[in-house]
């Protein structure tokens, strides 16, 4: 193994994005507000602002985490005030609260079983999604701390709640099981009464095979929404006189994507004109849309993707984004409209030194799309060990952006290719849909194909090619660990092995994501069962390493532990680590070390090499 100067600390400080953007009005100029995670202080996430003086500076005090639990993933968390305020949701209760500048944060709602997401302030409220249990409401709620008021009750799940520029009208996307967000979503329009309260409302696009991810009011008279009725997020105009929406971005790109939290916006207005993100999962860019005339200026710059955040200021002459690219990671900047000029507003951080990253190459393998970063000290001719990374979702993907986790295993000579099987966004519908009752067959087999495709190329040593993923890439890597002969071992973080207990234990908004996924139950059980890794891991081709959060309200640790009960029944080989404090997903620094440190020890077993920088892991059940 070659040695590298990147650490699993280095990981742990620097691999995560800023996020929620947006510019705010100051007295003696614009201030730009953000949220960040701090791993080092149990990984919360600080809302910080930076001034027109260029400091930037923490907004929620030390303690205070600006995170909620709505649908499990979370949504918008938090929203500037004219007062140089905040409002916020706080992670450890779920409550909304009010901080004055300066001072401490202040209660708004009351302890209870509630959670609060996708914060919009209206005058002197602010109204947001509040889900009770397995119910989602619009409410409104008084920034004085007086009770809350019901504006709207409509489908099972709303999101993206917006109120007309003359405040006659709200508008919001929902839905209803069994579809998830991007399956089918109706995009609603009610009158608001005297009360303050929603009149009966009408659908204006959408529909059950139309999936609407964002809304905003252009006037009083039409929206601008981000649907794919063609197959591709593109940005339509929606009137509300009845004519049909028009299409502004007629074009085989994504303008939109998955809506796994509440609050993602692809877009935003800048005066007369739109700023927009659009692309694929092989690269975004940042432009200005012209609705008039459908013409996109192009202010991307060296960045070559983009998050979902983005806010223009008032005048339309700025915007700021997230942006990042193979050689830089995710960083605040602002954007000059007219010229195109950036200004980085997010503080550096410390980087390695160039020379040890990898320089990713986006590739097709008979139609699978993968981004392949190569190790260092690779020799032409000389195969060499690889990881096929898969994403979580599965309806998800991984962008070709600075990485220094895969950097931590590339520069140690492990080469790195993720895997954008069928089902991942960002290739259009049709690309989704490949995994439409497939899942753990399409998702095997394209990471397969990959890996197979390497080998070929004489870029992957066939004897030494691993999988690893977290999440429904973790099903995706223990069920090819079961289901497939390529694989040597499988990583697997807060995994998926039994699908059709994790139908009857996860969380309502997934509750019936499998319906889709694989079939609904009970008719189509038998495919859970054929394609279940605990039900076949007497078939497994190699050891597994399962790391699980015990606070886990997605995937149950309990689905880690059936798995390795089944190995271990079956003499296979494996490991297990579990994270006190830790949900789905690692988010505190000693974790993201322990994970990334047991994973590179993991590889040195199973591929032959030592590893003497990271503790010793120990394979348990039959050598």
């Amino acid at each position: 193994m070659i040695k590298s100067p990147i650490t699993a600390a280095d990981v742990a400080r620097v691999d995560d994005r800023p996020f929620w953007v947006e510019i705010v009005p100051a007295p003696d100029g614009e201030e730009v507000w953000w949220d960040e995670p701090r791993p080092a202080e149990g990984g919360r996430r600080c809302v910080v602002r930076r001034g027109p003086d260029g400091g930037v500076h923490d907004v929620l005090p030390q303690g205070w985490n600006a995170r909620n639990r709505v649908i499990e993933y979370g949504g918008r968390s938090w929203r500037p005030l004219p007062d140089g305020g905040l409002v916020f949701t706080n992670w450890a209760d779920q409550r909304l609260y009010r901080c004055a500048p300066g001072g401490d944060p202040v209660p708004l709602t009351p302890l209870g079983p509630s959670r609060y997401a996708d914060l919009v302030v209206q005058g002197d409220e602010v109204w947001c999604v509040r889900e009770t249990e397995d119910r989602r409401d619009l409410v409104a709620v008084p920034l004085d701390g007086g009770p809350a008021r019901v504006v709207l009750k409509a489908q099972h799940f709303i999101m993206n709640p917006r109120v007309s520029p003359g405040g006659g009208q709200v508008a919001w996307i929902g839905y209803d099981h069994p579809n998830m967000p991007w399956d089918g979503t109706s995009l609603c329009v009610a009158p608001l009464q005297d009360d303050g309260t929603a009149g009966p409302y009408r659908v204006v696009a959408g529909g059950p095979e139309e999936a609407v991810a964002q809304a905003e009011w252009r006037d009083d008279g039409a929206l601008y929404a981000v649907t794919d009725p063609t197959g591709w997020w593109n940005i339509h105009l929606v009137p509300l006189d009845g004519s049909p929406p028009r299409n502004l971005t007629p074009m085989p790109k994504e303008f939109g994507d998955a809506a796994w939290k509440l609050g993602y916006t692809w877009f935003t207005l800048a005066g007369d004109l739109i700023v927009t993100m659009y692309g694929t999962a092989d690269g975004k860019r940042l432009g200005v849309l012209d609705p008039a005339t459908g013409e996109i200026t192009d202010v991307g710059g060296s960045y070559t993707y983009w998050a979902p955040t983005v806010s223009a200021s008032p005048d339309g002459s700025s915007a700021v984004a997230v942006g990042g690219s193979p050689h830089k990671p995710f960083e605040i900047v602002r954007v000059d409209l007219a010229t195109g000029a950036h200004e980085v507003l997010s503080p550096a951080k410390a980087l390695p030194d160039p020379s040890v990253l990898p320089v990713p190459e986006a590739m097709v393998f008979d139609g699978v799309h993968a981004h392949v970063y190569p190790p260092a000290g690779a020799e032409a001719g000389t195969p060499a060990p690889y990881v096929m990374f898969v994403h979580g979702g599965p309806t998800g993907s991984s962008p070709m952006v600075f990485d220094l986790e895969i950097a931590y295993f590339t520069s140690r000579g492990i080469g790195v290719a993720e895997v954008n099987y069928g089902g991942s966004t960002g290739y259009g519908r049709a690309y989704r849909e490949r995994l439409r009752h497939n899942w753990g067959v399409v998702d095997v087999r394209d990471s397969e194909t990959v890996a197979r495709g390497l080998a070929a190329a004489g870029l992957a040593d066939p004897e030494r090619t691993a999988i690893r993923g977290g999440s429904a890439g973790g099903w995706t890597s223990v069920a090819a660990l079961v289901h497939s002969d390529v694989f040597r071992g499988a990583v697997a973080h807060y995994a998926i092995t039994d699908p059709e207990g994790w139908a009857r234990e996860t969380h309502d908004f997934e509750s019936r994501y499998l319906d889709g996924l694989i079939g609904p139950l009970p008719e189509t059980r038998q495919r859970y069962l054929d394609r279940s890794p605990t039900l076949h891991a007497a078939q497994a081709s190699g050891p597994a390493l399962l790391m699980h959060g015990l606070e886990d309200a997605i995937v149950d640790p309990g689905q880690a532990e059936r798995f390795i009960a089944a190995l271990d029944e079956h003499g296979g080989r494996w490991a297990y680590m579990t994270f006190p404090g830790e949900q789905h997903g690692w988010r505190r620094e000693e974790t993201i070390v322990a994970a990334l440190e047991a994973e590179l020890a993991f590889y040195g077993l199973i591929f032959g090499f030592p590893t003497p920088e990271v503790p010793r892991l120990t394979l348990k059940g039959q050598m």
